[in-house]
């Protein structure tokens, strides 16, 4: 006799195709998946304010360009890793220097914050006017023209607004713009944003706000060197997309009638509606997202042409690989290297936010020490560091000849 005749209940059992149960597809802390109400990533908390410290800025703005990959040691006592050599990929943002154009004024309320009042500098550029019109071509150009004159008649107005700042806010934000027109992503029309200052007492950062009136503020003035950053953005965008690639389940059997990729069962009879958290075809994509704790490998200057050099590999090279960026170009302006990956496209505007906590982990106070910084080309398989570098190899070539 067989196993299968002595114990035909046990065979049955042991043959059941799948399981009863099973941990849910896609997470419902996400919903609803619609598309971003804005393109640029919106900071929904500051950092605490410390007023012992110095007033400072918390965030930045930068443009995404594209990833690469680097080589260093590790310095971890104790690890596996520790004194080897690890190979991670790294995101190139590009980040011009802003530029402070505002102050804003915030009064605790039942309700939350409110604004007070506003104070615009006295002279905006035009990238940040183009900001106010649909269509700066066909427009008289004449936002701020009226406000510019409170300026030039002794100022009293502008003197008034920044004292009730002093007065009456708990809480003051800078209004700073991007330098769009230093990248070349085709577009004309700066990106906006709120920056909170923390530190000091609430007239110190006023004042520490209007010195930094129409003056540009680079990237290594908010940011340094090894510390952990938030990332905030709006991720790249797919359009309508089915169950299967919008929340992750699976596949049914091949012979399926009238399709497979889809969810066998929406629902019991009662409650005779579908229940809010069964999958649905929809929007997959162009949603708001923050990533916390990427540390910032490097922060270079857009003059620097030994931007890509390190004391190990002393090719003379700056950040912009062969050829460039894939759908992006060069970076002539200065950059952040975080570790790992962001969210978005290339060219899409971020958010750079300082961590809301005080970093304690390991991986947070390892001092990072790059080795190789590869800018072989991006398109294709990249064998050659610098363009010079592919012509000593190559040698004459038949385009060159012509």
């Amino acid at each position: 006799h067989t196993y299968a005749d002595t114990h035909p209940a046990d065979l049955v059992t042991r043959c059941a195709r799948s399981k009863f149960e099973h941990p849910r597809c896609g997470s419902l802390g996400f919903l609803p998946k619609k598309r971003a109400r804005r393109h640029r990533g919106r900071v929904k908390t500051f950092p605490k304010d410390d007023a012992s410290k110095a007033p400072h800025l918390t965030a930045f703005l930068g443009y995404k360009c594209g990833m690469t990959h680097i080589m260093r040691e590790v310095d971890k006592p104790g690890s596996k890793l520790h004194k080897k050599e690890v190979v991670e990929g790294v995101t190139i943002i590009e980040t011009p220097p802003i530029v402070v154009v505002g102050i804003v004024g915030y009064v605790r309320t039942a309700n939350g914050l409110r604004c007070l009042t506003t104070v615009w500098a006295e002279h905006l550029s035009e990238e940040v006017k183009r900001r106010f019109y649909k269509n700066w071509y066909k427009s008289k150009k004449k936002a701020f023209t009226k406000y510019a004159a409170k300026h030039a008649d002794g100022a009293k107005d502008i003197e008034r607004e920044l004292q009730r700042v002093k007065d009456y806010c708990e809480v003051v934000r800078v209004l700073v713009h991007t330098q769009i027109r230093k990248i070349k992503i085709g577009q004309k029309k700066a990106h906006i944003a709120e920056i909170q200052v923390n530190g000091g007492s609430i007239a110190d950062k006023v004042d520490f706000g209007v010195k930094l009136f129409e003056k540009q503020v680079p990237v290594d003035a908010v940011f340094t060197h090894n510390e952990m950053i938030d990332v905030i953005g709006v991720t790249k965008g797919k359009g309508y997309e089915g169950v299967i690639a919008r929340w992750g389940v699976t596949r049914l059997p091949r012979k399926t009638h009238r399709g497979l990729r889809k969810v066998a069962c929406i629902g019991s009879w009662h409650p005779a509606k579908v229940q809010w958290s069964v999958a649905r075809a929809g929007q997959h994509g162009y949603h708001h997202r923050t990533e916390n704790n990427k540390k910032v490998y490097k922060i270079g200057k857009g003059d620097d042409k030994l931007s890509a050099s390190t004391d190990f590999d002393l090719t003379e090279k700056a950040i912009t690989p062969v050829g460039g960026f894939p759908h992006y170009g060069n970076v002539n302006e200065d950059f952040i290297m975080i570790k790992g990956c962001c969210v978005g496209p290339r060219k899409r505007i971020l958010t750079l936010r300082k961590s809301l906590f005080e970093q304690s982990s390991r991986n947070a106070l390892e001092e990072v020490k790059l080795k190789f910084i590869d800018t072989s080309s991006k398109f294709g398989h990249g064998r050659f560091q610098t363009i010079d570098e592919k012509h000593k190899f190559m040698g004459m070539r038949k385009r060159k000849v012509v």
